[in-house]
């Protein structure tokens, strides 16, 4: 997951400490800590500044007022000739829609708020969603709470099974409505009293800072129009938005769309016409219908994200996604769905660990 140049490997950056193949948070930060170190980046980034507008002035540039955190007033104005946006889409919850909730007098939260399992103590926890978070989390709190259900709206009406290895961990089908009395009904007609509703469901994406001149909507957690998911087509190039897609090896895919906004915006590469832009977005919209795959799906980058990754790469003459990289993103994914519970801790591709480590001696 380490950016192309910069290998995050075990030992590789100053100050590691987490030698593990599946290291915690702690060890993310310091990896992104020592990349801004390497390349003099903490000089170009101003901390604890928020922005408040972004508006496109009549010439085309940028007015960009931002404000210290703690500071009042309008804050100070700026302007750019482009603007890059990059704030992320892990921050504002997307929160499931449950019949009845508002008078069910029990406790809701997101995964976005959640720290540590001991809160939840001899509770009853009900987890809804089926991807990472709601995995990580319902398995964490089952250390401590009484019982732990996951609601998984992919599941069949009539789920309701022990999940193995546990004795308080159970999987349904997705919550059909809450009650009064505490009570929380599922698709198949069982229910249980719980203390807590988690929502392991994901983020919304959340510009609060453009205009309608950014002229981009976001409507069911799709962000349009934009020209691979980076320009839109009426702004571009002095718009753009890096991080969007998800299901992807963050980093790697991060900074290949980098690469190409820095060549498009220096001039060493010519975007197509707005319309032929336009015609781009549209024809990829109709093959994720074709596919089946709903609107809230557009940035799901789950079955293409290396072709997306190798034609940037091509874009800018770069070379592109190693081998090496892509299998072991695959055979990872394969075994984490083989062993659930163990696959940070056994795995069968030393062999492209091997290859991974020989590589990372160029930049080590």
């Amino acid at each position: 997951m380490g950016f192309l140049d910069f290998p995050f490997a075990a030992g590789a950056a100053a100050g590691s400490r987490d030698p593990r193949r599946f290291p915690g948070h702690e060890e993310v930060l310091r990896y992104l800590e020592a990349f801004a170190r390497r390349f003099d980046l903490l000089r170009l980034v101003r901390f604890e500044t928020e922005v408040l507008s972004v508006r496109r002035e009549d010439g085309g540039r940028w007015a960009v007022t931002s404000r210290k955190l703690g500071e009042k007033g309008s804050g100070d104005e700026e302007f750019y000739d482009a603007v890059v946006v990059c704030n992320g889409h892990y921050t504002e919850p997307r929160i499931a829609v449950i019949p009845g909730v508002d008078a069910w007098p029990g406790k809701q939260m997101h995964s976005h708020n959640y720290r540590v399992p001991e809160p939840f103590l001899d509770q009853v926890v009900i987890v809804i969603g089926a991807s990472a978070s709601a995995f990580d989390i319902s398995r964490d709190i089952a250390s401590m709470a009484e019982e732990v259900h996951i609601a998984d709206r992919s599941a069949p009406a009539s789920t309701c099974k022990k999940q193995p290895g546990y004795d308080n961990l159970w999987l349904h089908s997705m919550i059909d409505h809450a009650q009064e009395d505490g009570t929380v009904v599922f698709h198949d007609g069982s229910s249980i009293k719980a203390d807590v509703i988690m929502h392991c469901t994901g983020y919304l994406y959340d510009f609060p800072f453009l205009g309608d001149d950014s002229t981009i909507t976001v409507d069911d957690n799709r962000v349009d129009p934009l020209y691979k998911h980076i320009f839109p087509p009426e702004v571009a190039p002095h718009l753009s938005f890096i991080g969007l897609p998800w299901k992807v090896i963050p980093f790697p895919l991060f900074e290949l769309q980098s690469k190409w906004v820095a060549r498009v915006l220096s001039g060493r590469i010519k975007l197509p016409s707005k319309d032929k832009m336009m015609e781009d977005g549209k024809a990829f919209y109709l093959k994720l219908e074709a596919r089946g795959w709903p609107k809230r799906y557009t940035h799901n980058f789950s079955n293409y994200q290396f072709e997306y990754d190798d034609w940037l790469a091509e874009q800018c003459s770069h070379p592109p996604i190693e081998e090496w990289r892509k299998q072991m993103y695959a055979v990872n994914s394969v075994n984490t769905a083989a062993r659930p519970e163990s696959y940070r801790d056994e795995w069968d591709d030393e062999h492209l660990v091997a290859e991974a480590n020989e590589y990372f001696k160029k930049f080590l």
